[in-house]
């Protein structure tokens, strides 16, 4: 195959001075294909400084050797800085966000006093709203966390309550990343303008990624967008995270954008809208003169779908698509720099941030720059950058004076991604949850009391179980106030009725999870239920026995700092019957998902449209931060069905250290065994499932033309054999190491605790 020649050229776009714009050999675009279009700023007005740094990287773009992370180093001894960090900047290793916050604003633990405390809930719960209660945040003046029934950009909201100034750090997705979503908007859009869709509806395509977690509306302006004090209709609730709440409180002169701005962006607006439809049309023009045919004459849907499929491969390769999508990628980055308050950090001044960080002690001022990065405020779209956020760590004087305590509150809140974001009801909790469960003292499931306990919230629970962090769980029944019945007179009988539904989970999940860990979760919950209600109003205003169910939500989150008394106590276990469980939880991952790619029949278990598989696979194939596409989670559903295999086996063992030992004792034990493997497990499944098969990730997703869908389907069945291989009486190599590192996760957790494995 010929070498492909890759060569750079000098550019002047929005940004100040020259740019360098190049297709990089090194960085690959949403299908995986190498070569994407990069536009990097020179940090220069000399033209000829410029072409000498465009000269330098043509140097290395000639050059395969300087093709590798590795020599950057080496590169930096030769040439220009400038001209190096235009090369190499986006291949890099990629830095864990949570890791970035933690350097500017380290998280507390409880050896500093403190407690951290996780809530999870529903969408439209009242997850945000109750947050807002707990730090004394105001709805209307303060509007910090944002709130909303719409399902959107999410990201970690982490508070700390301290009583030191007001700091916030606030990490992003990376370039790519977010140029993957950004050429996803444009083919959705571009495809929206075959399928013979209005220019309203194909604008919305590009402002409002598919998945609804990503809106280019917030930073690029509404299509048809006007400076008014009060939406109306359908726009009131194009809002951020997950409640229910009418944020639409008219804003200081200071933070609306004016009418020239708002008509700057339309105009743009228009012009991307024009551009969309003059590439859609240029494609549709060589799709047709490859097969004969236009996607309107096709009948069959699997047809259309090749047709599609051949339409989006094509552009792609479109200049005009890669320059599209460069000009949208420039208009966000603009949007960082009209942020005046706070320090950006950047590998150089003209890259994406990874970071903000801000210090202010007057609460007003820091949560108005605050906002930029978290509103949803629709007088601010064209200038917001919440799509682009995925973490904010905030701390500072964060209270409620109606409910302190007798002590100060020494608190880590930590708010995200409500449950149910996805059309379809999910069979397994996203790992993105799940993977927080060991870092937090105490886990809250936010839960509507109109209508308690539905599939999701159960589904919680039994995760929550199944992981070994029973004793974590606390839940916060909101909307109380509006529970209502002819045979619902008193708060007595409310409170009956709704808590009726937690036994009614339980009862229902005894035999999953086992009765020894549904009596745990009863016990637990008896204490730890709060019923709330009002939570929409002022904290001053709302009835005393809300405010008391506030105060005592608040004590037993302070109270679960408290270290759990160990015990010395140990199980002993024989490995004779783990691989029978093992079998058992293989199959189960397995099984429902070759009947959702259609390779068999499963019960229960429809085909997945092909698309929603195909976004799967590109989601893992290019490295994206997150492995789950909608209700699609095999990591999640890998991990669930070995966890629950695995604690039917751990939660019979051959004998323990101290015979004498109550059954609450052994089972306290059991438990701390389960919590451990359970992280381990989290570990394996990713190195096994994700990482060790980037290469069949990527053979899966690259599959074109007739007959991709299924070939597409068999290499992903193949993909999970390799991750969970099924047990059997046959023993081959790749079985046999799946075997060794499960049980040598569980025999390092049962020697910590001082228990022993032994052969039967």
């Amino acid at each position: 195959m010929v070498q492909r020649k890759y060569n750079a050229s000098k550019t002047q776009s929005d940004r100040p001075g020259w740019s360098v714009t190049f297709n990089h050999p090194l960085i690959t675009d949403s299908r995986g294909v190498s070569g994407v279009k990069v536009r990097r700023g020179l940090s220069t007005r000399d033209a000829e400084k410029a072409d000498e740094l465009v000269e330098q990287i043509n140097v290395m773009l000639s050059d395969t050797s300087w093709w590798d992370r590795d020599r950057r180093t080496d590169a930096e001894q030769l040439f220009d800085t400038v001209a190096v960090s235009a090369f190499y900047h986006g291949v890099e290793d990629k830095v864990r966000h949570s890791r970035l916050r933690e350097e500017f604003i380290p998280l507390p633990t409880p050896d500093d006093g403190y407690a951290r405390v996780m809530l999870v809930g529903l969408t439209g719960a009242g997850k945000t709203t109750l947050l807002r209660q707990l730090i004394g945040s105001d709805a209307k003046r303060d509007r910090f966390p944002s709130t909303s029934t719409a399902r959107t950009t999410t990201a970690d909201i982490e508070i700390v309550l301290s009583d030191d100034i007001y700091k916030a750090v606030v990490t992003f997705m990376d370039e790519q990343e977010t140029r993957f979503r950004v050429d996803e908007c444009v083919e959705a859009a571009c495809v929206d303008v075959i399928q013979g869709a209005d220019d309203g509806k194909t604008i919305n395509s590009l402002l409002e990624h598919r998945e609804q977690r990503f809106r280019l509306s917030y930073p690029l302006g509404k299509w048809g967008q006007a400076n008014i004090a009060e939406p109306t209709g359908d726009d009131r609730f194009d809002m951020f995270f997950d409640d229910d709440e009418d944020d639409t409180e008219p804003l200081q002169q200071d933070e609306v954008i004016d009418r020239d701005e708002i008509s700057e962006n339309n105009r743009k607006l228009e012009g991307y809208l024009a551009q969309i439809k003059e590439l859609a049309n240029t494609v549709r023009h060589n799709v047709i003169a490859r097969r004969g045919n236009d996607y309107h004459e096709l009948k069959r849907p699997i047809q259309r779908q090749q047709w599609l499929g051949e339409f989006s491969d094509i552009l792609y390769d479109e200049d005009m698509f890669k320059d599209l999508s460069l000009t949208v990628m420039d208009e966000v980055q603009r949007r960082f720099n009209l942020i005046e308050a706070g320090v950006f950090e950047r590998v150089s001044p003209d890259h994406w941030p990874q970071l903000w960080y801000y210090e202010e002690p007057d609460r007003e001022t820091f949560l108005k720059q605050v906002r930029w990065f978290s509103s949803n405020h629709e007088q601010q779209f064209g200038r917001l950058l919440t799509p682009i956020v995925n973490g904010v760590r905030v701390s500072g004087r964060f209270s409620n004076s109606l409910l302190e305590g007798s002590e100060p509150r020494r608190l880590v809140l930590l708010d995200g991604e409500g449950l149910g974001h996805t059309a379809k009801e999910s069979r397994s909790i996203s790992t993105r949850v799940t993977e927080k469960f060991h870092e937090v003292e105490m886990i809250l499931l936010v839960d509507n009391a109109q209508s308690p306990m539905q599939a999701d919230p159960i589904e919680f629970i039994r995760t929550v179980g199944n992981s070994g962090h029973a004793y974590k769980l606390g839940i916060a029944f909101t909307h109380f106030d509006m529970v209502k019945g002819d045979n619902l007179r008193t708060s007595y009988q409310k409170r009956n009725h709704v808590r009726a539904s937690i036994g009614n989970a339980l009862s229902g999940l005894r035999d999953q999870i086992g009765a020894p860990v549904a009596e745990i979760l009863e016990r637990r919950l008896e204490n730890n239920d709060f019923y709330l209600g009002s939570l929409d109003t002022r904290t001053d205003e709302m009835s005393n026995i809300y405010r008391k169910q506030l105060r005592h939500l608040m004590d037993i989150m302070q109270a679960s700092a408290q270290p759990i008394e160990t015990i010395d106590l140990a199980p002993i276990y024989e490995t004779s019957r783990l691989e029978l469980a093992l079998r058992d939880g293989t199959d189960g991952f397995k099984g429902p998902w070759r009947g959702l790619l259609g390779l068999e029949y499963y019960e229960g278990v429809e085909k997945e449209h092909w698309g929603r598989i195909k976004a799967l696979c590109r989601r893992i194939a290019n490295r994206m931060d997150n492995d789950e596409y909608a209700h699609l989670k095999p990591k999640s559903d890998m991990l669930d069905k070995m966890q629950e295999a695995i604690n039917l086996w751990l939660a019979t063992p051959a004998g323990w250290t101290h015979p004498n030992a109550t059954v609450e004792e052994q089972q306290q034990v059991i438990e701390a065994i389960k919590r451990t493997v359970y992280k381990e497990i989290h570990t394996l499944v990713t190195n096994r499932l994700v990482k060790a098969q980037k290469i069949e990730w990527s053979e899966a997703f690259n599959f074109r033309g007739t007959g991709s869908s299924f070939e597409r389907a068999r290499v992903m069945g193949r993909i999970y054999d390799n991750a969970a291989p099924s047990i059997t009486s046959t023993k081959d190599e790749r079985n046999q190491r799946f075997l060794f590192e499960v049980l040598a996760i569980i025999r390092r957790t049962v020697e910590d605790v001082g228990g022993s494995m032994r052969e039967a």
